[in-house]
């Protein structure tokens, strides 16, 4: 066969244009300010991931809902992706525990609109940003049924530990008849070498609610120090309280940030 070089390939054009990749990061920039600020008072959050797809008398969108109102209890804000499913039963689990309820939704194509369970939420236009948003304000990720998204964030949050990226923080894998051949492929990357076998203690795999809050207790609370307390806005960065009452109501944000 005869050697190739480069005078014999016909490369394809680049790069793209400087201007438009200087918008692109002002762009992203944007987004990353505006996450911030709507975010800012959240508190330790616990983000709870799922399917859009189960509708409210789906036994795991009514499982999400116990599970959530019992992490809110525990004083943890309860962040989601902010849409139908799974992930209004989180914010639901939280709004019924009289906790605080957060979405960090993504802009797409068939425009998933926020939850009416949302104390607050930003709306955010690329993926990526949205994840570095959730792990910055999560202190634990629970992952429940769900499809590719889920998949996705589960498996960037176990890089981000293994590779000692971010601090080890608790990630739980609920329901263990759904995710069990998840759980067998990963532990045949371990057989295959692929990761080591520590690695499969970066996970919980459990069934039981008071497992999940005694771990997230345990690893979170404890290991990170956490204190209840209130947050005090900054008057002269024209910040205002993230929650607030009227007497006995919750009143909702009436505007996304």
């Amino acid at each position: 066969m005869a050697k190739v070089t480069k005078s014999d390939i016909r490369f394809l054009e680049g790069p793209q244009s400087r201007w438009e990749e200087f918008k692109f990061v002002i762009r992203v920039a944007w987004e990353f300010i505006k996450g911030f600020r709507a975010l800012h008072f959240a508190g330790p959050c616990v983000t709870i991931f799922g399917s859009a797809r189960f509708n409210e008398d789906h036994e795991f969108y009514k499982l999400t809902q116990k599970l959530s109102g019992a992490i809110a209890r525990m004083g943890f804000t309860i962040m989601t992706g902010g849409g139908p499913g799974i992930m209004e039963a989180a914010n639901r689990g939280a709004r019924e525990a009289g906790g605080r309820s957060v979405g960090c939704n993504i802009i797409l194509p068939h425009e998933q609109h926020p939850n009416p369970y949302l104390d607050k939420w930003v709306n955010i236009r690329y993926f990526f940003v949205r994840k570095t948003l959730l792990v910055k304000y999560s202190y634990a990720f629970v992952v429940m049924p769900g499809g590719f998204g889920t998949l996705d964030e589960l498996f960037e949050s176990l890089t981000l530990v293994q590779t000692k990226v971010i601090q080890k923080f608790p990630i739980i894998i609920f329901c263990k008849e759904f995710h069990a051949e998840l759980m067998n492929y990963i532990d045949k990357l371990k057989t295959a070498g692929t990761i080591a076998a520590e690695d499969l203690d970066l996970v919980l795999l459990t069934d039981s609610i008071e497992e999940a809050v005694d771990h997230i207790k345990k690893y979170s609370i404890d290991q990170f120090g956490l204190k209840y307390a209130e947050p005090k806005p900054a008057k002269w960065l024209f910040e205002k309280r993230f929650f607030y009452f009227d007497n006995a109501n919750r009143q909702m944000e009436k505007e996304p940030v």
